[in-house]
């Protein structure tokens, strides 16, 4: 039994499929003069082999995502048809090198040539570099296990690699993979977001998982208990299959639930809505019972791109999500970028990119571009509400920065004479400290705020929310976090402006209890989690709530906090 972080609920019974996704080691082999057209063959048929497995992902994720997401591929199709490439690998052949070492000596040598570039789009270009790099080596050395294409259809398979990265996951094929292991990460990473949105059973932080498995092995895989059994019995197998079936009739009954009010047992109404990705993820959001968007993340247009996205595709996006949900908000993030998602263009090293350039900052420095954004926005607000919000604010001179290029995004399109929206309601995410103790300063220049739980507990707390050995002390039930959410919820009352929590905070059972009692009245949450926070909201009273909080916030200990917040709501529940 290894043990990890729960990360996305769910159980899988299937085959272990190992993903390593590193460049691997390539010992020194020499070849004999008689040999070496037949070496650069194989080198050619590797290339042949990587266009043809490149090409067949591009369809896929076209397909699956859309044109956008499918085009982060073109940019490695190029590579492998460069010239200078194959030229000079080619060159090392004729010397007599094996193919596989000469390929690694020119890719290193490429890599390494453009992290040092002082041309963003050149150090941006590092990522795919090394995914060809991974791609063509691990073909010319006939490795089994560096592929994500080699999983054989409707094989239910457990996907465990080391991590996974936006590109990687956009490899993955949802008709093989049933669920997902990691050995990095946490329940606030990437991949657990992305595989809570998709509906993938997950489980991060299994340190040793890699050189655990061979592949190829069954086991069981338990999102909500973060664990994953190798080489079950029968017996498991069975009891594993019955939770399925369990979990399958307890879905219908959510699913009857979802389009249910969020009415606490004491007449308080919620408004719960949906955290959106990307665009195609809109329908499955307007069918969870989600009323409207509480966060759409607009990263998918920039990370990973070959191009920076036009005003047309923009508003063609936005306004997708917008009609998806006919009347209901839409609250669209502006460019959060930075940290662990990098911009078109690459992003310059920092020691600590999650205190550095980005976010909101990024985009005031980068202010053409962000019009951009801006234009597309309030083109988009003319077919139904939506709102936009700026991600890490601290202060508000960025609010009336962001207004300042509003204004002049008003003259331009006014200009061109196409539809537009000038007053699009403008609110922020409170994700730091120094925003949610001095929320006060912004009453009077936004319209609402947005607590962004993920980014306010790393920040508050000092825990890397990505950092698995960190895990266990990254809680939002900490005292400090409490407060600082409850000070947010009492300024924006007392000032007629909404306030919504958006993190992940917001789809635990648990959490939405300790939010009820802050007074927090609008979550936004994963759409496959409606149901279930609606459940919650439903079975309990908001009175009960507010003094399990009160008797939380008087703990010393995110521990003590949580044990009586559980106690509490198990309580009410029985009720």
């Amino acid at each position: 039994m290894l043990r990890g972080i729960p990360a996305s609920p769910g159980i899988v019974v299937g085959p272990v499929h190992l993903l390593r996704w590193e460049v691997p080691e390539v010992r020194h082999r020499l070849v004999d003069d008689a040999d070496i057209d037949a070496e650069i063959a194989r080198y050619q048929q590797a290339l042949d082999k990587a266009r043809a497995r490149l090409r067949l992902l591009r369809a896929r994720t076209e397909t699956q995502a859309g044109a956008t997401e499918a085009a982060i591929f073109d940019v490695q199709l190029s590579m492998l048809d460069d010239g200078e490439l194959t030229n000079h690998t080619v060159a090392l052949v004729r010397q007599n090198l094996g193919a596989e070492k000469a390929f690694d000596i020119v890719m290193s040598e490429w890599r390494q040539h453009f992290a040092r570039s002082s041309s963003p789009m050149l150090r941006e270009k590092v990522g795919d570099l090394t995914d060809v790099h991974i791609r063509v080596l691990s073909l010319l050395l006939e490795l089994p296990d560096h592929d994500p294409v080699d999983v054989p259809p409707g094989s239910n398979t457990i996907l465990v690699t080391h991590d996974l990265t936006p590109s990687l996951t956009m490899q993955l094929d949802r008709n093989c993979i049933a669920g997902i292991a990691t050995e990095a990460g946490t329940a606030t990473a990437h991949v657990a977001i992305l595989a809570r949105s998709l509906g993938l059973p997950a489980v991060v932080g299994l340190r040793s998982a890699l050189s655990a498995l061979r592949g190829g092995e069954v086991a069981i895989l338990d999102g909500a208990d973060g664990t994953l059994l190798i080489a079950p019995t029968d017996d498991e197998v069975a009891e594993a299959r019955q939770r399925v079936a369990d979990e399958a009739g307890r879905a219908d009954v959510l699913r009857e639930l979802a389009h249910s009010e969020a009415i606490t047992r004491d007449a308080h109404r919620v408004v719960v809505r949906a955290n959106v990705d990307i665009p195609e993820e809109a329908v499955l959001a307007a069918d969870s019972g989600a009323r409207g968007v509480g966060l759409m993340r607009t990263e998918f247009l920039v990370v990973g791109r070959a191009t920076m996205p036009d005003e047309e595709e923009q508003y063609a996006a936005y306004t997708r999500v917008v009609k998806a949900f006919a009347g209901e908000a839409v609250i669209i993030r502006t460019f959060d970028v930075g940290g662990d998602k990098l911009p078109v263009g690459g992003y310059p090293h920092e020691a600590n990119p999650f205190l550095g350039w980005r976010a909101i900052r990024m985009c005031l420095d980068e202010s053409e571009l962000f019009k951009v954004q801006l234009r597309a926005l309030m083109r988009a607000a003319v077919h139904g509400d939506l709102r936009i919000m700026l991600p890490l604010v601290v202060t508000v001179d960025e609010v009336r920065e962001t207004r300042q290029l509003m204004s002049e995004c008003v003259e331009e399109l006014a200009e061109r004479r196409v539809p537009f929206r000038a007053d699009v309601p403008l609110g922020v995410m409170v994700e730091t400290p120094a925003a949610a103790v001095s929320c006060d300063t912004l009453v009077r220049d936004v319209d609402f705020f947005s607590i962004g739980s993920n980014d306010l507990v790393q920040y508050t707390l000092a825990v890397d929310r990505g950092n698995a050995n960190l895990a266990p002390r990254f809680t939002p039930f900490h005292p400090a976090v409490l407060r600082l959410m409850q000070q947010v919820q009492r300024t924006g009352a007392a000032h007629g402006l909404d306030v919504c929590v958006c993190g992940e905070m917001a789809s635990q059972p648990l959490a939405v209890f300790a939010l009820l009692g802050l007074g927090i009245r609008q979550l936004s949450v994963a759409p496959r989690a409606v149901a279930d926070v609606k459940r919650v909201i439903r079975g309990v009273r908001a009175e009960a709530a507010a003094d399990a909080v009160q008797a939380a916030l008087a703990t010393s200990t995110a521990r003590e906090a949580e044990t009586l917040l559980r106690r509490r709501m198990r309580a009410e529940l029985d009720r």
